[in-house]
């Protein structure tokens, strides 16, 4: 069985289409519940390999800035220097480095991930991506789910707040769930 070659004129490009795209969080606050948040400002770029998908590759960033939780007390509060410290790093991104087929019919897409100036090597599960599509204006379109979960202490986000009763104001780990969809160049 012949095995797939790297053939960078048969590679496809997808650019990530922001305003179908979004990158949300969770995260357990007062050890009782989970706040849940989003960003909105995503580019970035899928190079897929027709054949053989873990020749893939993905390069994704997101502004700091567009977080929103549905408390502008605390976005700001996020974006200040207790948190993303988005003066100084206003943005988050992801370079892959490895995608493999998981078994499920998607992928973990492995990579550096840089927050808050701290890059470390994470895995996404990816859901996706789906056949292609044409939408109505001619452009073709691809969509794909990822998923991961990380500390948020190995990335400099250790603020915190002892509580009266016991226990944290804002959980250690944090649930990352991304949505996109992808324009064919």
């Amino acid at each position: 069985m012949a095995t797939a070659t790297y053939n960078p004129a048969a590679m496809t490009t997808w650019k990530l289409d922001p305003p179908h795209s979004q990158a949300e969080f969770k995260v357990k606050h007062m050890m009782i519940s989970n706040v849940k948040g989003s960003f909105n400002g995503l580019t970035g770029t899928l190079t897929e390999h027709p054949t053989d998908k873990t020749l893939s590759s993905i390069e994704a960033s997101i502004d700091v800035n567009t977080v929103s939780t549905g408390d502008a007390q605390r976005d700001a509060h996020l974006k200040s220097a207790d948190f993303f410290d988005a003066t100084q790093f206003g943005t988050m991104t992801f370079r892959s480095s490895k995608v493999q087929p998981n078994g499920d019919g998607g992928y973990n897409v492995t990579g550096d991930l840089t927050i808050h100036g701290q890059t470390r090597q994470q895995t996404f599960v990816v859901e996706g991506p789906t056949a292609p599509g044409k939408d109505p204006w001619g452009n073709t379109r691809i969509g794909l789910s990822a998923t991961t979960k990380i500390n948020r202490k190995d990335y400099g986000l250790s603020w915190n707040a002892a509580l009266e009763t016991g226990g944290i104001l804002v959980g250690d780990d944090v649930n990352i769930t991304i949505e996109a969809q992808f324009i064919k160049q």
